[in-house]
């Protein structure tokens, strides 16, 4: 079983985070660990299709892409982004709006290229990852509410380049987040092999470095999301919008959660 994350550029003029884990565990789910056997910067999306191929083999595969996947709409919004707002805007961890006008470049979206090209290899797009499922599938993630959720934050970690937004101030973010994604290596299901990329020295880096460092470290967050989709699946996680007008599954907050299962069974009733 493999989980591959990817951090996909909207353009491909822009480098992409790509890691893929391993999966190793026991069969009833009860104790799954992911070894992050490979994490690098790809460029174009002929080195991304290669980098899939070559790892997945013809073996169950999860492939959790933090961009829009599917985008019918012209302008706007779509379902997605406006159901995972209302639920994660207070804390600050909404996402950016996806439409054709800010994504298309000659007529494709590359979300969409990509799970055109894989579907030949028998990936199929799924808006859900589900418990156990072992499928070859592409899912669209969104790693800031994977982080609120999994890491029990109050809002997002300020790691990321942003006007106004100080040099020593992400660099305090970005301690903050190496150090919950160790973590993790006690977490359920557990994480493994990433020391190495934790202990790169951030503020030596600058410029195309520390973008590409932030991408593998984002690419692996991703390839993290699909493992726990695995593992508890509708459990502990959710699907914003649907598979015709759009994705986004994510990790939910312990709280939300319950609440959301309760209105769920409510509905049920």
């Amino acid at each position: 079983m493999i989980c591959i994350g990817l951090d996909l550029a909207w353009s491909p003029r822009n480098p992409s985070g790509i890691a893929t884990l391993q999966v190793i565990g026991d069969p009833d789910l009860a104790r799954l660990t992911g070894i992050l056997i490979d994490c690098r910067i790809l460029q174009t999306n002929t080195e991304i299709l290669d980098y899939i191929q070559t790892q997945a083999g013809r073996d169950p595969c999860l492939l959790a892409v933090d961009a829009p996947l599917r985008v019918p709409n012209r302008t706007g919004q779509r379902r997605a982004e406006a159901e995972l707002n209302r639920v994660f805007r207070a804390y600050e961890a909404g996402a950016h709006p996806a439409n054709r006008q800010l994504l298309e470049k000659n007529g494709q979206v590359r979300g969409e290229e990509l799970v055109q090209a894989l579907s030949s290899c028998g990936f199929q797009e799924q808006a859900e990852i589900q418990q156990g499922s072992f499928a070859r599938q592409i899912t669209e993630v969104f790693p800031h509410s994977a982080m609120v959720s999994l890491f029990g934050l109050h809002c997002t970690l300020k790691y990321k380049a942003r006007p106004k937004r100080t040099w020593q101030e992400r660099q305090q973010a970005w301690q903050l987040y190496r150090q919950h994604l160790q973590s993790l290596t006690t977490a359920d299901p557990a994480l493994s092999g990433h020391e190495g990329l934790l202990q790169v020295e951030v503020g030596s880096l600058k410029g195309r470095s520390l973008k590409n460092y932030e991408d593998q470290v984002d690419a692996l967050m991703c390839a993290y999301i699909a493992l726990y989709g695995f593992r508890w699946g509708s459990e502990r996680c959710h699907s914003f919008g649907s598979l015709q007008e759009g994705h986004i599954f994510t990790p939910l907050p312990i709280g939300l959660r319950e609440q959301m299962n309760t209105t769920s069974r409510k509905n049920l009733g």
